[in-house]
């Protein structure tokens, strides 16, 4: 059965986030890894830009941070250096730079770290479907999917449960500041150069960062130096400290993507669970399916849509030049989808092995902080709703997000029968 069938007539705008409102424009990039993997294509807001939509091409670059640049920012959007500087966090910044952030971190979002927060995690999951399955039909995307990420954070955070909502709230206005749904100030709609030193161009990223700086100080009051937030202040082996701007950033990157990325991912299991039956039964047979089905879930969802790089010389690559200074994105929602690499990829298999997605951002030097997170909070999830329902299917059409960064459905009405 299909899951869903793109409605683009292969030559949809990818510059436009009203393309993605339906969902990713499949037939657009099948064609372009086909016919033209390296795309000029034209951005009404700004600098045109490469389109790059193979998988091995992808890979190959992601790999080459000195020739393809994160270091002038990792959307399509363009800014000036002085927007760059006050908006960036470690994503965009390339080695040595960014691996000495990475090296603070590393130990805090490690698979064995993450590995002591399972049982927390089942915890959450069992309130939470125990809720929302009470209701028969809900929306699952609100009730199941947005509800784990957000107090899983606050546990990794340590971040107070009374402001979870609201902080989840403000990283929806971050990441999601392309749909009216999730922001007063859209992007792409309205004049927003009074934030344009802010995260994401937000009027969300003040207020972030005002809570960032009360959070602190509450903690430094209480002698509290745990947690990831006191790792990223600490001096460095030179000695150098973490700026105040970029502390800012850093806690805007940590709620934003913290939620966003998890939450569609679940969604789209979700989703997937209802077009596809016989995907349940496999996972109330358990057993080798929980090695694989975590990832084949995550590729499926591929929520971070395209990374954007910057070439820092010309280079030549499939018959055409891409000049210094011009922009790449790296669209790891068409490598997720590329024939050449995935047996049937519009298909879900849980089996599927080995599975190489690139959702992590992986063969490169900025792969995902939060994967082991991520892998553990879908694995989880999957086994706990897994137990505890007959049956799952659409109870109305879904919503996805408007927007051509972050790829997700917003809206999933499901009609579930408990066990």
């Amino acid at each position: 059965m299909t899951i869903w069938t793109p409605q683009d007539d292969g030559h949809a705008d990818l510059s436009s986030h009203d393309t993605f409102a339906n969902g990713a424009p499949h037939n657009t990039f099948a064609r372009l890894r086909r016919d033209d993997p390296l795309h000029w294509t034209e951005y009404e807001g700004g600098k045109n830009f490469w389109s790059v939509t193979r998988y091995e091409d992808i890979t190959q670059m992601n790999k080459q941070a000195d020739l393809f640049s994160s270091a002038r920012g990792i959307r399509m959007e363009d800014q000036s250096y002085e927007e760059y500087l006050a908006r960036r966090t470690f994503q965009e910044t390339d080695p040595p730079e960014h691996s000495k952030v990475r090296m603070k971190l590393l130990k805090a979002f490690s698979k064995t770290t993450m590995a002591q927060y399972e049982e927390d995690i089942r915890t959450l999951c069992a309130e939470i479907l125990d809720q929302a399955l009470a209701k028969g039909t809900f929306d699952a995307t609100k009730e199941i999917a947005r509800q784990l990420p957000m107090r899983m954070l606050g546990r990794v955070v340590g971040l107070p449960d009374a402001d979870l909502p609201w902080l989840v709230e403000k990283g929806d206005a971050l990441i999601a500041n392309t749909d009216p749904d999730f922001t007063s100030h859209v992007l792409d709609k309205m004049q927003t150069d009074e934030y344009r030193m802010m995260p994401f161009n937000s009027p969300a990223g003040a207020e972030l960062y005002v809570y960032a700086k009360e959070l602190m100080a509450e903690k430094e009051r209480k002698g509290d130096t745990s947690g990831v937030l006191n790792l990223i202040l600490e001096p460095a082996k030179d000695g150098s400290t973490i700026t105040e701007t970029e502390f800012r950033n850093f806690f805007c990157l940590l709620v934003a993507a913290g939620n966003d990325t998890t939450r569609y991912s679940i969604a789209a299991g979700i989703q997937a669970l209802c077009h596809q039956p016989e995907l349940l039964d496999q996972m109330q047979t358990g057993g080798a399916v929980w090695e694989t089905a975590a990832d084949e879930i995550i590729r499926w969802a591929t929520p971070a849509l395209y990374f954007r790089r910057t070439a820092t010389r010309d280079v030549e690559m499939h018959g055409k030049t891409i000049r210094e200074g011009d922009k790449l994105l790296y669209w790891f929602i068409s490598a997720n989808r590329d024939e050449s690499q995935f047996e049937d990829p519009f298909r879900v298999d849980l089996m599927r092995s080995p599975n190489r997605h690139l959702s992590f951002g992986q063969f490169g030097p900025h792969v995902c902080l939060g994967m082991w997170l991520a892998r553990l909070e879908v694995t989880v999830l999957f086994q706990e709703l897994a137990k505890r329902i007959k049956s799952i299917e659409p109870a109305g059409p879904q919503k996805f997000l408007r927007s051509n960064f972050v790829g997700g459905i917003k809206e999933l009405p499901v009609k579930v029968e408990a066990i």
